[in-house]
């Protein structure tokens, strides 16, 4: 190709932003353009982290770094399969790179789990996270509140409803979060997997932050404490496995503090029904027992606790994307290395996938790097051989977004708004304080 290779990512998280460094460091000449549904970039880290993560968040350094070099444009406020389609990306770029993520809830098939105070973790994480598209109330009105699952969103989700609003003032919460949770009468928090220890999928790092807050009781149940050989052998050969069964084991021993609130942690108990008519009013769980190879079966044995609220963290679910094919059981899009498949798994001529919408929602922040290393070796194999777009010129990618009167932010709009919300927070004596509405965002950003 005698000019630069044109690559459109859409999706401007880390999966996104990764693959465009990995790109900008091969050895052909590239120009890359992210589009972003949002009017900021970083996806998950902006409105998927808990703002209580300062390290995870500084993720976001190295980000800013990537978004900043000649070669990577920034289009905020654009959704795909709205403002654009793939064959109008085609149009202005080689090949195309999806990094869309997950950002809906799996469903869990339970008695009552549509009842009204039965939530899905993924909504309240972008309520806390101050997401532009959803209400900016969340009903904290349950004293006792059950989460589902035993991954780190479920710590999450936990961990949130468990602290006092005024611990969380150190950190970027919008006001509307502040005051939701200040007024919420929380005082347990039970967690419920339906495995053992050493079948929980949350890292050592988020569950000993579990233990930080001046005001919440970590409670490990102990008649869930459990081994079989199966977990014997995942403790011996996994150091993080073999640190978690320690912490909880430590805490399941240890004598229960006066701290006001309890954020309990139950294993061997499978939800089997939310209670309730018109409301939540409990949750009825199983007793599970080992099997000897890592699974579990019923005892038979339920108990009914007396919660008014359920938080199901069972997983995201990717959304399916306009023009691809997508595989509903899985909530990926089918592809071979990253090529994205059509309906007869024959690979779509520059078009590629990265991130969770590749491999499902699984693994942390940076196990995206090596998708989208995956990916990115693909694409560079298939250079010579890619589509051309019709008008590569710079500038028309521009012009189409403007003839169809769509607000874009840019980069330069982004650090407007960075700055914008670290000016609010520094006048209360605080890092950042989140602007939550897309008009005001982009705005701010456009201005």
């Amino acid at each position: 190709m005698s000019r630069s290779l044109r690559v459109a990512v859409v999706g401007a998280g880390p999966a996104g932003i990764y693959a465009a460094d990995i790109l900008t460091k091969s050895e052909v000449e590239v120009s890359i353009d992210l589009f972003e549904r949002m009017p900021a970039p970083y996806g998950l880290i902006r409105y998927g982290v808990a703002p209580d993560h300062p390290r995870i968040k500084g993720i976001v350094t190295a980000l800013q770094r990537v978004l900043d070099r000649p070669e990577i444009r920034f289009f905020g406020n654009v959704e795909y399969g709205v403002d654009l389609k793939l064959d109008d990306l085609r149009q202005f770029y080689d090949a195309v790179i999806f990094s869309t993520g997950a950002e809906k809830d799996r469903p869990l098939d339970v008695p009552g789990i549509d009842l009204p105070g039965s939530f899905g973790a993924a909504d309240f994480v972008s309520w806390y996270d101050g997401h532009p598209d959803v209400p900016r109330t969340w009903p904290l009105t349950a004293s006792s509140v059950a989460v589902l699952g035993v991954g780190n969103v479920a710590l999450d989700v936990a961990r949130i409803l468990a602290k006092t609003a005024d611990e969380l003032l150190t950190t970027e919460i919008p006001d509307n979060v502040y005051q939701g949770l200040k007024a919420s009468p929380v005082t347990d928090v039970h967690v419920f997997g339906r495995r053992g220890p050493a079948q929980a999928k949350f890292t050592p790092l988020e569950l000993r932050e579990l233990d930080h807050s001046p005001n919440v009781e970590v409670v490990v149940h102990p008649e869930g404490i459990d081994f079989d050989a199966a977990s014997m052998a995942a403790i011996r050969s996994n150091k993080q496995v073999e640190m978690v069964v320690r912490t909880l084991q430590e805490w399941a021993i240890r004598d229960v503090g006066d701290r006001p609130r309890k954020l309990h942690l139950h294993f061997l108990e499978a939800p089997v029904a939310v209670l309730g008519e018109d409301a939540v009013t409990g949750l009825r769980t199983e007793r599970m027992e080992l099997t000897g190879d890592g699974g579990v079966r019923g005892t038979g044995e339920f108990t009914d606790w007396p919660v008014q609220a359920v938080y199901r963290a069972v997983g995201y679910l990717s959304t399916q994307l306009a023009d691809l094919p997508f595989d509903h059981a899985t909530g990926t899009v089918p592809h071979a290395a990253g090529r994205v498949l059509d309906l007869d798994e024959q690979a779509l001529p520059g078009v590629y996938v990265t991130g969770w919408i590749k491999r499902g929602p699984i693994g942390l922040i940076g196990h995206t790097k090596g998708d989208a290393l995956e990916t990115i070796t693909s694409l560079l194999a298939d250079a010579d051989a890619l589509p051309e777009a019709a008008h590569p010129e710079a500038d028309a990618i521009v012009r189409f977004l403007e003839q169809r009167a769509v607000p874009f932010t840019t980069v330069e709009g982004w650090r407007k708004l960075d700055a914008h919300e670290i000016a609010l927070g520094a006048e209360r004596g605080r890092e950042r304080i989140k602007v939550v509405d897309r008009e005001s965002m982009t705005a701010i950003s456009r201005s």
